[in-house]
């Protein structure tokens, strides 16, 4: 069960870092929609998963690993955002969400 402080810096982690890839990384991000799903933090707030959904799904590996490659810009970029909340910014991990993927393929075996 995480603590309220944890759900807000999750919250607050998962508003920039959307607004992060919107802004600065739009030129590696061209053409794909990525949503910034869910982020879990651990409760030393030194680690945050970091779960992104990618539309269209077929991409979904290629954008995974440019966001990879661009992970310490990205935490750098957070970190100039929450330095005034915390004392160190969490170190990020990024997966994938396929849970809408999972929805989709249910639903056609439904139909």
């Amino acid at each position: 069960m995480d603590s309220t402080r944890q759900q807000k810096i999750a919250r607050q982690i998962q508003r920039d870092i959307a607004e992060i890839f919107q802004k600065e990384l739009a030129d590696t991000l061209r053409g794909k929609l990525v949503t910034v799903t869910t982020v879990r933090v651990s409760p030393d707030l030194a680690y945050a998963k970091i779960y992104i959904s990618v539309f269209p799904f077929e991409q979904c590996n290629a954008v995974l690993e440019a966001i990879k490659e661009k992970a310490w810009l990205v935490r750098k970029l957070l970190g100039a955002r929450i330095r005034n909340q915390l004392k160190i910014v969490p170190e990020l991990e990024f997966f994938i969400d396929d849970s809408l993927e999972y929805i989709e393929n249910i639903d056609n075996l439904l139909k």
